[in-house]
């Protein structure tokens, strides 16, 4: 599980699965909960936490609201209990449900520009509805394109503050083929200003102002397309 936090990686990862981490070297700084407390020091550029329970996310997360972690890049927590750290960190939020989808066509991938930033289509799940049903109706309506559901690609989480409150999203993401785009066009009312299809170089390239969790289901997409 990765969970992003406000825009930053926050992984969950098993005490197993240190052994398939490229190095550990790769990280810039590793901290045992089980012999250090954690301290906003510590919050710089690649962090790995070993032996972390539901109290140190708990810790963790409260550094990461309160504190300057403009210096930091990426959290990835070695969990003794990853279920249990990660009901710990929902806890904390207001979960909202959300569904979105990668178009392509043509080796094309649809994009949509919106709050300044290109991004994916994507919205909230209306009372009751599936995640795969509300995927292709936020993309049809959010671009105007008509597209057929695939394969699932992966599902995301990430932190926002709305009216004071603080939000969890979880997005589930969907391959979707085009069907018709005779009508695309970008729906205002979502403060979308257009909608596009791009080369997978040109997407790169757009993306590189957009967001880490939205650069992470692209990078997904193609894993899945490649496989």
């Amino acid at each position: 599980m990765i969970v992003f936090i406000d825009d930053r990686p926050l992984r969950l990862i098993s005490p197993k699965a240190t052994e398939k981490l490229a190095a550990l070297t790769d990280f810039d700084r590793i901290v045992d909960a089980r012999l250090d407390s954690l301290k906003a020091d510590a919050l710089n550029g690649h962090l790995l936490i070993l032996n972390a329970t539901p109290a140190t996310a708990e810790r963790l997360i409260g550094l990461l609201e309160d504190e300057d972690i403009s210096h930091l890049l990426s959290v990835t927590l070695q969990c003794l209990d990853k279920d249990a750290v990660e009901t710990r960190i929902k806890s904390r939020y207001k979960v909202v449900k959300a569904a979105g989808g990668v178009v392509m066509t043509g080796g094309r991938m649809l994009l949509i520009y919106r709050r300044g930033v290109w991004d994916l289509p994507k919205g909230k799940l209306d009372d009751g509805e599936a995640s795969k049903t509300a995927a292709v109706r936020e993309v049809e309506e959010e671009t105007g394109a008509r597209v057929a559901l695939g394969d699932r690609i992966c599902t995301t989480y990430h932190t926002y503050t709305l009216n004071g409150n603080r939000i969890l999203k979880r997005t589930k993401w969907y391959r979707m083929s085009l069907i018709d785009d005779s009508k695309m066009a970008p729906q205002a009312e979502e403060q979308i200003e257009k909608v596009a299809f791009m080369e997978p170089k040109q997407a790169q390239v757009a993306l590189a102002n957009s967001y880490s969790s939205i650069r992470h289901v692209v990078e997904q997409a193609m894993l899945v397309k490649q496989s």
